[in-house]
């Protein structure tokens, strides 16, 4: 008898993907989120993701998901844990594989496979579905983690900024608040900031230098790690 493909003599459980999407706002990060046009959560806000096809890695189905239902396009993401709660899908046994990545508000213009998708500030994200309160958390964390080994900043502020711009993106990551003068002495001292011919005025009486990343240098710290202490 011809054995017939994907036919398994134990149960199998489907796989999904979820792809938590940080942006930051100048002033808050913010989650990406799509409304759910189907049941279950019909209506509810969730991480954008599904289920992968069999010719697929998790990697390619998360890319294909987020283009399908925020039309982002060839993001960095990076996997970060696995959930796998029998009972996390009302439908059947779903283990889901979740990603992260970091990305600028702008280049998110809108997919075709959702009601709609959003940006929401952290403080204000509302009741997800499915498991993915916990899924917020556990991805959170580790931005946090990472973010005192590796560099920040790259693929979140628009390409000149100032250093309050990249103070108020630290801030909003670790929820603390810190000295103006250590903070850029601190960021200035990994040269991975180039200070350029050009000034901002955030206030009518407070004139600002623009800075880029040093991209090279952006890119060595970020292979080699580094230890940022405030």
């Amino acid at each position: 008898m011809e054995d017939k493909m994907y036919s398994y003599k134990y149960p199998h459980p489907s796989v999904t993907t979820d792809c938590v999407i940080f942006g930051f706002d100048g002033t808050k990060l913010q989650v990406l989120l799509v409304e759910r046009g189907i049941e279950p959560y019909k209506g509810h806000w969730a991480f954008p993701g599904g289920f992968i096809k069999m010719e697929e890695s998790c990697e390619e189905g998360a890319l294909r998901e987020l283009k399908e239902e925020t039309g982002l396009k060839g993001a960095y993401i990076e996997q970060f844990h696995t959930f796998s709660d029998p009972n996390r899908d009302p439908r059947e046994r779903v283990i889901t594989v979740a990603f992260y990545a970091l990305v600028r508000i702008q280049d998110v213009k809108g997919g075709d496979d959702a009601a709609r998708a959003a940006w929401f500030a952290l403080d204000a994200v509302p009741q997800l579905a499915f498991d993915h309160d916990r899924i917020l958390r556990e991805a959170l964390k580790r931005l946090r983690e990472r973010i005192h080994f590796e560099p920040i900043g790259f693929e979140l502020l628009p390409e000149k900024f100032t250093l309050k711009q990249l103070q108020n993106l630290y801030e909003a990551i670790l929820d603390v608040r810190f000295d103006r003068s250590n903070f850029a002495k601190k960021m200035l001292h990994f040269n991975i900031l180039k200070q350029l011919d050009e000034t901002v005025w955030p206030t009518p009486k407070r004139e600002a230098y623009l800075y880029s990343f040093n991209e090279e240098s952006y890119n060595e710290l970020k292979q080699k790690g580094f230890r940022l202490e405030f």
